[in-house]
């Protein structure tokens, strides 16, 4: 049972509308996919390539294994953060821009787009 805010504290707070469940699902799974250390890093690594890099490159630059790497790379393209493409054997991966792209609205919805809150931009 939620607990009754004493009368005299202060106005009360505005209401924000729920998210769509689908919405809310995939905020989840973006925050999720970057809230561990070493997957933020190989995302940072990835966008900043500038181009496509070999799993192989991925791998040498972490100082965990490889099926480990390959974890991580399996959640961040699940939270569609990534995108992966095979040549020959290799996988070479690549941002998804345009999940990156859609980020600054997602956090500005979340903030529920007061407009004294300062822009965001897309540092990637």
């Amino acid at each position: 049972m939620p607990r009754r805010r004493p009368a005299d504290c202060c106005p009360p707070a505005s209401r924000t509308a729920p998210l769509p469940a689908a919405e809310r699902k995939r905020c989840v799974a973006v925050f999720r996919a970057l809230g561990d250390p070493t997957r933020l890093e190989v995302f940072r690594a990835i966008a900043g390539h500038g181009e496509p890099i070999c799993v192989c490159d991925l791998v040498a630059r972490f100082d965990v294994s490889q099926p480990t790497i390959s974890h991580h790379l399996k959640v961040l393209r699940e939270a569609g953060l990534i995108v992966g493409e095979r040549r020959g054997t290799w996988i070479y991966y690549s941002i998804n821009r345009e999940t990156v792209a859609a980020l600054p609205e997602v956090l500005g919805k979340l903030a529920g787009e007061r407009s004294e809150l300062p822009p965001v931009r897309a540092a990637i």
